[in-house]
C-alpha cells in the first residue's frame, strides 16, 4: 500500500486541502505534501493524527478493498458470456447467496 496516495485519496474524499488538513491536525503543510508525494515517511503518531482529523480509524486507513485485476475481470466476463441462459440464471442465484 502506498500510504501517501491513501492519505491523498482520503483527504480529497473529505474535500480538504493539504493546508486545511495541516491546520486541523497540527502538522505542517509541507510535511503532509511530502508524505503524499512519497518523499517522506510518516510515524504512527502522525498517521494517527491525520486519521483522527479525517475521522477514520487506523484499521479503516489500511483496510482498502483490493480491486479485481483487469485480466481476471475480463476472463470472468468471457466465461459468463459463454454460458447459456440456464447457466447464467444458476450463476446469478449462486452469486446472490454469497454476496
Amino acid at each position: 500500500m502506498d500510504v501517501g496516495k491513501r492519505i491523498t485519496e482520503l483527504r480529497e474524499a473529505a474535500g480538504i486541502t493539504t493546508n486545511r488538513l495541516a491546520n486541523l491536525c497540527g502538522l505542517s503543510q509541507s510535511f503532509i505534501r511530502s508524505v503524499e508525494l512519497g518523499e517522506k515517511g510518516i510515524t504512527v503518531e502522525s498517521l494517527r493524527l491525520l486519521c483522527d482529523t479525517l475521522q477514520i480509524s487506523l484499521k479503516d486507513f489500511f483496510d482498502v478493498p483490493e480491486e479485481t485485476p483487469v485480466a481476471e475481470r475480463e476472463q470472468l466476463i468471457r466465461m459468463i458470456e459463454g454460458l447459456n441462459v440456464r447457466q447464467r440464471e444458476s450463476l446469478m442465484a449462486f452469486l446472490k447467496t454469497i454476496s
